[in-house]
């Protein structure tokens, strides 16, 4: 067999060469352009020799503070295009952590968004690795700042040569991209993608019984570019010619229904934060969303009334996606099997709810304290993984010791397998409550209370017992028109014919709002310290 590596750059030379009509519908701070693939192509080629020209290396880190739009686009094929890493970081977290990330990466060059100078002009003083900032902005001068040196984005891309070559010896081993996880606990931990592991991920978006992503798709990737490469749809979409849709800065659920409607958007990925926002603006009743053929729901587990909602009154299929930072991240997807699509509605949403079958290429394993677990739906254990896009160790952090063991991820998910094979995340390790010796999935409480018309959000944590060792306790937002007017005795009443007595929650908290970590999970860590000061307040 032919040895042929497998690279970053390869994904868009193919949309050059085959698809240089199709389009990338960016919008930016001022306005929604439209660019070709061959436009793309040629800005990606100057971008990449402008880094050169600032004198970024084989192996060196490229740093992007950016949002989804095109220029962030040229940046994931730019920098791998010539030898170096594209290192996305995520906006959403804290100065300190972003700070330690770039220093901690050693990016040479740091490219951001002009809506994140305050950011950069607070902390630049602290980055010491970064030669060069380049500020992504549609204006035609810069503004004054207390670092340097500072360029314009376009002002390099007119300098830049049209024509300027990708590397041809890459090792397909090599980093292509980093990311770094958001950080619930402690500092955020590095992870490497290799040429290799990114492609081999993208030929899994394309497959059939998985995303599907082909030609004839138009893709709008809500999920951000700062955070595991959105999902990996950006390297996919241009693969295989698809349109793209990038929905820019500070987006609302407006702008999102908008985007579909205007826009004939087939696929779009997000967490579920995301889709509860829009299921509200749809409820208005003034857009056509028939083009939808899929959405895809990561990050935590979505709850059944949603899946419910979506698939059954606007009939638009709703699809669980698991991954992690560390996965790349694709490795589960619900879909109904062959024989599957004429079962009940009950019995399609059972399995629409959980995350779904691993996907081509990747293996699996449910392990609990007696060993794996047995296929039956109910047993728990750690969910450990391993595959070709799936990375082996931290980016210089000792904790790799901890979650990787004898050539296995160790995901910290605890979850259930059922006959067919499908994966239910039951909790993560840490979360998981343990009462009188016994195991409660406060995921599957959060699930029972979103099902409830009043709820628009709920989660639930553990706080210690005297007697039971821990005991769940419900946090829940109501929807606005039903706030003062539902009691907690009226949810525990709704959820209790679904569980044993001792599940359910001893309280249920009225909040404004749920602390949600960067990348929009609930922040249980700080979700605690709430109920606690509550409860001692009664």
């Amino acid at each position: 067999m032919m040895n042929v590596p497998l690279t970053v750059q390869s994904l868009l030379e193919r949309a050059e060469q085959f698809f240089p009509k199709k389009e990338v519908i960016s919008r930016t701070h001022s306005r929604v352009q439209r660019l070709t693939y061959k436009e793309i192509g040629e800005r990606t080629r100057r971008l990449a020799g402008a880094l050169i020209d600032l004198g970024v290396q084989r192996g060196g880190r490229v740093g992007t503070l950016a949002w989804n739009h095109h220029r962030h686009l040229e940046a994931y094929f730019a920098a791998p295009g010539i030898g170096a890493i594209n290192h996305t970081i995520n906006i959403r977290l804290s100065k300190e952590h972003i700070s330690y990330i770039i220093n901690h990466a050693e990016d040479d060059v740091l490219l951001f968004d002009e809506d994140l100078l305050p950011v950069v002009s607070e902390i630049a003083h602290e980055l010491t690795s970064v030669k060069a900032f380049i500020m992504m902005t549609d204006e035609q001068s810069l503004p004054e700042v207390s670092f340097s040196p500072l360029y314009s984005y376009e002002d390099l891309l007119k300098k830049g040569n049209p024509k300027t070559p990708f590397a041809k010896d890459i090792d397909e081993n090599e980093t292509a991209g980093m990311c770094y996880t958001s950080a619930t606990t402690g500092n955020p931990k590095g992870v490497e993608y290799s040429h290799r592991g990114l492609v081999l991920h993208s030929f899994a978006l394309g497959l059939a019984d998985t995303v599907g992503v082909s030609e004839r798709d138009v893709i709008m990737p809500v999920v951000p570019m700062f955070h595991v490469n959105a999902w990996g749809l950006p390297f996919a979409a241009t693969w295989f010619g698809a349109t793209q849709v990038l929905p820019g800065p500070q987006f609302n659920s407006t702008l999102i229904a908008e985007f579909i409607d205007e826009y004939r958007v087939t696929k779009t990925a997000g967490v579920p934060t995301i889709w509860l926002g829009l299921l509200q603006e749809l409820e208005t009743g003034k857009y056509d969303t028939s083009s939808l053929v899929t959405i895809l729901c990561g990050g935590s587990a979505a709850p059944r009334s949603l899946i419910q909602t979506y698939e059954y009154t606007y009939k638009i299929p709703f699809r669980h996606l698991y991954g992690m930072t560390e996965t790349t991240p694709l490795v589960l997807l619900s879909n109904l099997k062959s024989y599957q699509t004429d079962l009940s509605e009950d019995e399609i949403l059972d399995i629409r709810a959980k995350q779904g079958l691993i996907v081509p290429g990747l293996e699996m394993k449910i392990v609990g304290s007696e060993g794996e677990v047995e296929w039956n739906g109910r047993d728990m254990g750690e969910l450990m993984l391993r595959g070709n896009w799936i990375t082996d160790s931290y980016y210089k952090d000792e904790r790799t010791n901890d979650a990787f063991k004898n050539g296995w991820l160790l995901t910290g998910d605890i979850a259930t397998i059922d006959e067919e094979g499908n994966v239910k995340l039951v909790d993560r390790t840490k979360d998981l409550i343990k009462s009188g010796g016994e195991w409660i999935s406060s995921v599957d409480l959060e699930n029972a209370l979103m099902a409830h018309e009043a709820v628009f959000e709920a989660s639930v944590v553990a706080v210690p017992h005297v007697q039971w060792q821990e005991r769940p306790i419900g946090c829940v937002v109501l929807k606005p028109e039903y706030k003062g007017k539902v009691t907690t005795e009226e949810i525990k009443e709704f959820i209790a014919p679904q569980f044993a007595k001792w599940w359910l929650p001893d309280e249920i908290l009225f909040l404004d709002e749920i602390p949600k970590t960067s990348v929009g999970k609930f922040l249980k860590l700080k979700l605690r310290d709430i109920v606690q000061e509550q409860l001692q307040m009664r």
